[in-house]
C-alpha cells in the first residue's frame, strides 16, 4: 500500500512539474493561431519556427547570448577556483586560526552591506559597466564554501595528506594531484550551483551595467517581455505588425522561454551523476 500511494504521489509531481515544460516547448513550435486559440496541449499544432524567426530577428538577442556565455563560463571558473582555495585549508586540521576564518565568512552570510554602498565601492573601484562587476563582488558563495569544506574534510583522509608531505608534496601540489581529481562530485556541483546563479542572474547586470551591447541574454528578454523595449525601430515596427495580424505575442513569449533555457537543460545531464553524490556527501558528512 505504501509503495502504491508513494509511486502515484510521485508520479502527479512529476506530471505537474514536467507538463509545463512540455506546454512551453510545444507552444514555441506552434502556429501563432494555435496558441491563441488554446488548441496546444501536449504536443506542437501546425508546427512553425516563426517564434524563433521573430526573436532572433532582434539585433541584441545573438551578440546577448553569447555574453550571457562569456560571463557564465568567466564567473563560474573564478567563482570554482576561489571557492577551493578557500574551502582546502579550512579543511586542513593543521591550518592555524581555521576556526577564526571560518567565522569571518560566516560573518557575511548574516550581514552585508547592502545595494547602495557595494554600488559606490563598484563605481570607485572602475569596475562599473565591465563584467568585472558581476564577478568580483560575488566571487565566493560561502554556503558553497562551507560544503566544499566539508567535502575535502568527510572524504579525503588525513592520512592521505601525512602520505603527500613525506613524499615532499606541498600543500598546492597535493591540492592540484590529489585533492582536486579526488573531488569531481562537488566540483561538478559547484560548477552547477555558479553556473545557474550567473545565467539566470538579471539584477547585477541591470545595476551595473549600462551599455545595451554588454548585456546579458536574461537582461534582453527582460526588455522584450517585461518592459517591451527594442533598440531596432524597423524591427519593433515588423514585430507590431505581425503581432497585429497574427496573434504572436504568446508565440514568441514561450520562444524566448525556451531560448534561455534551453543551455542550462542540455548541460545538466552531463553533471548530474556527480550533482547529488556532492551535493549529499558535502553537506551531511563532517
Amino acid at each position: 500500500m505504501f509503495t502504491a500511494v508513494n509511486y502515484t504521489l510521485l508520479s502527479l509531481i512529476l506530471f505537474l512539474v514536467i507538463y509545463p515544460l512540455i506546454y512551453v516547448i510545444s507552444s514555441s513550435f506552434s502556429a501563432p493561431a494555435a496558441v491563441t486559440s488554446g488548441r496546444v496541449w501536449l504536443y506542437p499544432v501546425d508546427i512553425t519556427l516563426v517564434g524563433y524567426q521573430t526573436a532572433l530577428k532582434h539585433s541584441l538577442i545573438v551578440p546577448s547570448f553569447f555574453n550571457a556565455i562569456l560571463i557564465t563560463v568567466v564567473g563560474t571558473v573564478i567563482n570554482v577556483v576561489l571557492t577551493v582555495m578557500a574551502a582546502y585549508p579550512l579543511a586542513r586540521k593543521t591550518f592555524f586560526g581555521r576556526g577564526l576564518f571560518t567565522a569571518f565568512f560566516t560573518f557575511t552570510m548574516l550581514f552585508n552591506g547592502g545595494l547602495i554602498p557595494t554600488f559606490l565601492v563598484v563605481r570607485q573601484l572602475g569596475l562599473y559597466n565591465t563584467y568585472y562587476a558581476l564577478w568580483l563582488p560575488g566571487a565566493i558563495s560561502v554556503y558553497n564554501m562551507i560544503v566544499t569544506r566539508t567535502f575535502f574534510r568527510s572524504t579525503i583522509p588525513e592520512e592521505l595528506y601525512e602520505a603527500g608531505e613525506l613524499d615532499g608534496a606541498s600543500d598546492i601540489s597535493f591540492l592540484l594531484r590529489v585533492a582536486i581529481p579526488l573531488s569531481a562530485p562537488i566540483i561538478a556541483v559547484l560548477m552547477m550551483f555558479y553556473a545557474v546563479g550567473h545565467w539566470n542572474n538579471y539584477f547585477n547586470a541591470m545595476v551595473y551595467l549600462k551599455d545595451p551591447a554588454k548585456y546579458p541574454l536574461q537582461n534582453v528578454l527582460r526588455e522584450i517581455l517585461i518592459a517591451n523595449r527594442m533598440d531596432d525601430d524597423r524591427m519593433m515596427q515588423d514585430v507590431d505588425v505581425m503581432l497585429r495580424k497574427q496573434g504572436l505575442a504568446d508565440l514568441l513569449r514561450y520562444s524566448l522561454i525556451v531560448i534561455s533555457t534551453a543551455p542550462m537543460m542540455l548541460v545538466y545531464p552531463f553533471v548530474q551523476k556527480h550533482f547529488v553524490k556532492g551535493v549529499m556527501i558535502g553537506a551531511i558528512k563532517g
